[in-house]
């Protein structure tokens, strides 16, 4: 049986198709004005490298900011328990999810079960989200992909005080006016977006495996920086960026799976 999970965040959307536990198609996509484009494109990428069609999909849940624009979803389900069973499902020992996506943060306890014990979530500042990455490396002259490489050559303790983007912006491009090396600048705008991602962690307790989930999980500075400021060892998942949608296809075989037993039920009444 095929499901799907679609999850539509502020900077991409994701699409991912399972069967019978196995991923057998994904795609990812910049998210454009339009979610509903947005998502129907990413879930196109999935459905071509599967080689099926949507009709093939016994269920689809959405999630992500952009998840009540989902044309094709059957249900929705939010973010935060998205992630939790995306996570458990990844890696099955973590128990702690700090995802940073694009115009959030969220810190999320969990049990074996991938189920949400308790989180803290961050979506009124963006510091501590991809966003802040976003602006620093556009003021650097930097691509996003970069980012990771660069700041793994920074070798001078630099420290970034401001934590709100405009004052950091200009923190940062004083500290350009002073010679200091770009590798520099740029590990402190990851050491800085850790402390304050960690903070919030720790706000829920941090217990067991510790992962690290979203797209920014990719760059690899900013994965340094946040198991430096956690002071324990940091789990990588193998898809952190599909792991949203990975968790809402899970969350759509549960669905499909309830939804063929009531029919099975109702044929035998």
């Amino acid at each position: 049986m095929i499901v799907a999970g679609c999850d539509v965040g502020s900077l991409t959307a994701k699409a991912v198709l399972m069967n019978e536990g196995t991923i057998i198609g994904s795609g990812i996509t910049r998210t454009g004005p339009v979610p509903e484009a947005s998502a129907n494109a990413a879930m196109q990428l999935a459905l071509d490298q599967a080689g099926v069609t949507l009709d093939a999909v016994a269920h689809c849940v959405g999630t992500g900011y952009g998840r009540r624009k989902i044309t094709f979803g059957d249900t929705v389900e939010s973010e935060i328990a998205c992630h939790a069973r995306g996570a458990v499902w990844q890696v099955a020992s973590v128990r702690t999810v700090i995802d940073i996506g694009g115009q959030d943060a969220k810190a999320i306890r969990l049990d074996e079960r991938g189920n949400v014990v308790q989180y803290q979530y961050n979506d009124k500042c963006a510091a501590g989200t991809g966003r802040f990455l976003e602006v620093i490396a556009d003021a650097l002259g930097i691509e996003l992909d970069a980012l990771g490489p660069l700041s793994e050559r920074g070798t001078e303790h630099l420290t970034l005080s401001n934590q709100c983007v405009v004052f950091a912006e200009t923190e940062i491009l004083s500290l350009v006016n002073e010679g200091k090396e770009t590798a520099d600048i740029v590990r402190a705008m990851h050491q800085a977006v850790a402390r304050r991602v960690v903070a919030m962690a720790r706000s829920i307790g941090v217990a067991g495996d510790v992962a690290m989930t979203g797209g920014v999980a990719k760059n690899s500075g900013m994965f340094e920086a946040l198991r430096e400021a956690l002071g324990m060892p940091l789990v990588q998942v193998p898809q952190p960026q599909l792991n949203g949608a990975i968790g809402a296809a899970l969350v759509a075989a549960d669905a499909a799976g309830r939804s063929a037993g009531e029919s099975v039920a109702a044929a035998h009444a």
